[in-house]
């Protein structure tokens, strides 16, 4: 993912002076488990949000009667009624999830984008198709472990009779097969896996798109140019995080309500009963937090990722390609 950029002088067969055209490093083989590592790292600094998110999407359900809470409203209440340590209430099946949702739909990305730029940089649209198809492997890998983040992370809201009371990630997996049978595994699947490929487009395919932008255009009003480093890669995030955060708002609640509903439930029938009650509104529950949580956990795994691969470099120089 990483990228040089140079300055041409101007000549007939030369860019306009001041302009930058890439410069791709040399290629490297990466483990294809890589950006689940860093996914990972970031995940264990923004869990507390996730959290907030997903108690924000379900607590009407689950208390009954139309509630508008803030963020600041259920950090408040988390923390006074279970402690500053609950924050981190399912912070194992937020780890399964990154190594099984992220690892594929990173690594799947990372080879298709280098599959599309064997002979130079490939369009924005190839690299939104590739993000696409990957966040939709990456959801369907993942969907086990997100049905146990959202169900452990919402428990606190639930009625007593009705929570799940998971003691960790491995033994709520087993809970869940054990009760629901295997078919229970893919709750949620149909929205989860639009969720997905919403995300991996419009997060990880406009993240290499603003790195282009800003690279090629200078900043308004300060007449600045961004060189490839941390400071390209934060602007870039936080602007990609925004932009996937809206898009995949909706999706992302139906998603929570049908993967902490118990028994069946149909996604039109949550829609229709959530709209009726709630109105519109709704299906931005939580964007707040939402945002909060992906702008730095977007930043955050981009900037582990980066590094994780420059570490790998600097450990297997063997593994260039030239």
């Amino acid at each position: 993912m990483q990228q040089t950029y140079k300055s041409s002088g101007a000549s007939p067969s030369q860019p306009a002076a001041g302009t930058v055209e890439p410069t791709m490093h040399p290629q490297t083989s990466y483990p294809f488990w890589l950006g689940g590592v860093g996914a990972t790292m970031a995940a264990c600094f923004t869990h507390p949000l996730d959290l907030t998110k997903v108690r924000m999407q379900t607590i009407h359900s689950a208390k009954g009667g139309p509630v508008h809470p803030s963020t600041l409203s259920i950090l408040r209440m988390t923390v006074t009624e279970t402690g500053f340590k609950s924050l981190y209430t399912g912070l194992s099946a937020s780890i399964m999830r990154q190594m099984t949702y992220s690892l594929v739909r990173l690594g799947a990305y990372e080879k298709m984008k280098g599959y599309l730029s064997q002979d130079g940089p490939a369009p924005a649209s190839h690299l939104f198709l590739a993000a696409m198809v990957a966040g939709g492997l990456g959801g369907m890998a993942g969907n086990p472990a997100d049905i146990l983040l959202v169900r452990m992370t919402s428990d606190f809201v639930r009625p007593p009779k009705e929570r799940y009371n998971y003691r960790n990630a491995f033994s709520g997996l087993i809970t869940l097969v054990k009760d629901e049978g295997v078919h229970g595994l893919f709750r949620g699947m149909g929205t989860n896996l639009t969720r997905a490929i919403l995300m991996n487009g419009s997060q990880v395919g406009s993240y290499d798109l603003f790195k282009q932008i800003l690279l090629r255009n200078k900043l308004p009003l300060i007449d600045y140019q961004l060189q490839d480093g941390l400071l390209l890669h934060s602007i870039s995030s936080v602007l990609a995080g925004t932009f996937a955060t809206t898009v995949t708002a909706p999706a992302d609640v139906m998603r929570s309500r049908l993967m902490a509903a118990h028994g069946k439930t149909h996604p039109l029938e949550v829609l229709t009963t959530a709209l009726r009650e709630e109105g519109p509104r709704f299906l931005f529950k939580g964007w707040t937090p939402a945002f909060i949580r992906l702008g730095p956990n977007t930043i955050l795994m981009f900037i582990f990722f980066e590094q994780l691969k420059k570490g790998w470099r600097f450990l297997y120089p063997a593994d260039y390609i030239p």
